[in-house]
């Protein structure tokens, strides 16, 4: 394993985790919700009566970040070495495998093992065990 030291943000990295921890606390304190991204959209698929509008703009706030972001400083340059079909295949895996978890890295690595959550402790895990299989699988065994 090599570490891109050209490229390495560890601030840049911290100031983000952070942020995104801090709008998880204060979206729990302020909605007694979790911020957990799958269970937000997944419930824009099968829409509760007053459980909607919440949703849409949580959506939109993700969506427009990287948007308002660039209108201050230019996104940093992006290189996906998969096709479209790859990368259909690869979200669709990934919303069957939040459905089956119960959660996304979000929902459990974020704000569930900061509640203490042993399931989200477990999913953590799981979630970070198949990552690193999936990348040796992909860099060293299929190439």
């Amino acid at each position: 394993m090599t570490i891109d030291w050209n490229n390495f943000t560890p601030w840049a990295s911290l100031a983000g985790g952070l942020m995104i921890g801090l709008a998880s606390a204060l979206f729990l304190l302020f909605n007694g919700r979790i911020a957990g991204i799958s269970g937000i959209v997944g419930g824009l698929l099968r829409p509760m009566r007053g459980d909607v509008l919440w949703r849409v703009a949580f959506v939109v706030g993700i969506v427009s970040a990287p948007l308002l972001f660039s209108a201050v400083r230019p996104l940093p340059d992006t290189e996906i070495a998969a096709g479209y079909p790859m990368l259909i295949i690869a979200g669709l895996l990934v919303g069957i495998g939040t459905r089956y978890g119960s959660g996304c890295t979000s929902g459990h690595g974020v704000c569930g093992l900061s509640r203490r959550s042993p399931r989200s402790l477990v999913a953590t895990v799981a979630f970070m065990f198949a990552g690193f299989a999936t990348v040796f699988v992909a860099r060293h065994l299929l190439v």
